[in-house]
């Protein structure tokens, strides 16, 4: 096995399975500027290498992620990370409200499948990552929620899109009009994850589901892959236009920083109570 990474990520590669872990479990793994552009790199590097031919996501224990870092946020911190100047070439830079200048969402385009490995608590910014990813395997301590609402801001990384696709639009309305927490059986039952495992089985069932991949054809399964990405975006583009707009024109509007301190905590004690 060979390993990278240091900090707010991991990344290890084992014959041909990247296994990118978000490495900020005091927080919960909640993205803060440096943990968002350190995925969206990961995924990138890793879609270009030709040593991996699968990736899968997941978060350090106790928790998947617990979405965009509030305590950074409500410091009046950029939660996606610092503006970049808008002529550079690098499809990491970002505007000033935190999008990446080279794609949409939170992950560069790739060909190679990234499996999302749900340990635990999966909620908001989280929840988008998650969605985000290809497939989803969860563990039986995975917990699903979109507080977007309760915290006042608007979801920008397609959750409005990908969320429907996954559940349908009233399940989708639900999760995000009352915040309130699903568990990992009910997620299954919805269609949002392919399958639930006991929690020690959670990567090495991945890995299983790697391997897999890796077996088969590489060319053929990323041709397959762009098929689906093609597809998807005949259907879904224009509201992925619409999300975005909505997001920035909320941003833009400004946040409230000392409101979101104030709501953090109740988001937290709630999702205690809830789990």
């Amino acid at each position: 096995m060979t390993g990278a990474g240091k900090d707010v990520l991991l990344v290890d590669v084992e014959d041909r399975v990247a296994t990118i872990t978000m490495n900020r479990p005091e927080a919960r793994n909640a993205i803060n500027g440096a943990l968002g552009v350190a995925v969206a790199r990961a995924i990138g590097d890793l879609d270009a290498d030709a040593g991996v031919d699968a990736m899968i996501l997941t978060g350090a224990d106790p928790a998947f992620c617990a979405g965009a870092d509030l305590k950074e946020l409500a410091a009046g911190g950029g939660f996606r990370g610092e503006a970049t100047e808008p002529t550079s070439d690098d499809p990491y830079a970002r505007d000033p409200l935190g999008k990446f200048a080279g794609f949409r969402g939170p992950f560069p385009p790739h060909s190679k499948p990234l499996i999302g490995a749900v340990n635990g608590p999966c909620v908001t910014g989280g929840f988008e990552f998650a969605l985000n990813c290809d497939f989803l395997v969860a563990s039986d301590r995975a917990r699903f929620a979109d507080t977007h609402a309760r915290v006042g801001v608007m979801p920008g990384w397609g959750l409005t899109v990908l969320l429907v696709e996954a559940i349908g639009v009233r399940r989708a309305r639900e999760l995000s009009a009352t915040g309130n927490y699903i568990d990992a059986d009910t997620a299954l039952a919805w269609g949002l994850v392919n399958h639930v495992v006991p929690h020690d089985e959670l990567l090495p069932f991945c890995r299983q589901l790697g391997q897999a991949v890796v077996s088969n054809d590489p060319a053929g399964v990323r041709r397959m892959m762009q098929t689906y990405a093609e597809i998807a975006a005949t259907i879904y583009d224009p509201g992925w236009e619409i999300e975005d707009r909505v997001n920035r024109d909320w941003l833009a509007a400004g946040i409230d920083h000392e409101e979101v301190g104030r709501r953090r905590q109740s988001i937290v004690e709630r999702g205690r109570s809830q789990l």
